[in-house]
């Protein structure tokens, strides 16, 4: 942690945060002819985009709020009411059936700070329920079936940085990793079996996988130049595309903005990488499954610095 904060306080010499404007790209990548467009430019900072299930619409964040825009970028963003919970955070998601966005975000009744708990609220807006009593947890994947949220949470004197999960419903939160360094980014898998994940557990962050129930952790690449972080898989439950961070750039547990990143994708049954694409982003691009329901497209953001 000590090494991420000297990181980044070194960073924000070279790059004055509060003498930056942020302009943010939604792109499309298709899957089947190795292509991306831009199909949306907005003069601010928008983050992390979902698909929704009935291909109609991508969820992104901007502001603390979430919003939805047509898919083919035909529309304005459209905000989505989130009642008195309006500091929402890139890690957000839909439910497989649509009807529930699950959501991070700080409490207005917390009066220690900032700190991210997961909320689920209806998909066209409402007042979000909160489903965990401790922060900070930052939700990742919902079960198929809607009835499971598994998040990373820092928990324990020692603020330790493991997957958990527990009901939607309410309820006791399960603990199903332990091992050394950072486990995040959890995301079940279309039948629902496994939770992909990314660790720091042997040195660099790497994708993992393991049973629904935390067993059989198994590591999914093996690349020794990069940071892997975020792996989201195709509904059609056959890709897995993450962001790299260039391991000269970040400590493995580290996942900063505005960096050279790439984009890439092995089989979900295991195999060598492939490199999609090459951009300016990091946080924000691609925290959350953007995966088409089709599996032919998934989207991301790119982001460019001006004065």
């Amino acid at each position: 942690m000590r090494r991420t904060l000297i990181l980044f306080f070194l960073m924000s010499l070279s790059f004055p945060i509060m003498a930056q404007k942020v302009h943010s790209y939604l792109e499309i990548y298709d899957l089947p002819t190795r292509t991306h467009k831009v199909v949306k430019e907005f003069p601010f900072l928008v983050e992390a985009p979902n698909w929704t299930p009935d291909g109609k619409w991508l969820v992104m964040n901007k502001g603390g709020k979430l919003w939805k825009m047509a898919a083919d970028g035909s529309t304005d963003l459209i905000e989505i009411p989130s009642g008195d919970i309006t500091q929402c955070n890139n890690d957000h998601l839909i439910t497989t059936d649509g009807k529930w966005i699950g959501l991070s975000s700080n409490d207005p009744s917390n009066k220690g700070g900032y700190s991210s708990f997961v909320y689920i609220m209806p998909f066209e807006g409402g007042q979000p329920r909160r489903i965990t009593d401790e922060g900070p947890s930052y939700l990742h994947g919902i079960s198929p079936d809607g009835k499971m949220a598994a998040y990373c949470a820092f928990r324990g004197p020692e603020q330790e940085r493991d997957v958990w999960a527990m009901p939607l419903k309410g309820g006791k939160e399960i603990r199903l990793t332990d091992a050394p360094g950072l486990d995040d980014g959890p995301e079940y898998s279309p039948d629902g079996k496994y939770i992909w994940f990314n660790s720091s557990r042997t040195g660099r962050m790497q994708v993992w996988r393991m049973k629904a129930n935390g067993k059989r952790q198994t590591q999914m690449t093996f690349d020794q130049d990069v940071n892997s972080w975020f792996p989201h898989v195709s509904p059609d439950g056959k890709n897995v595309v993450y962001i790299v961070y260039h391991a000269e750039d970040v400590a493995p547990d580290s996942h900063l903005a505005n960096l050279n990143v790439q984009l890439r994708m092995i089989p979900a049954a295991g195999g060598e990488p492939e490199v999609l694409v090459d951009l300016f982003g990091g946080q924000g691009s691609l925290n959350v499954n953007s995966w088409s329901p089709d599996s032919r497209c998934f989207a991301y953001m790119s982001y460019r610095l001006t004065d």
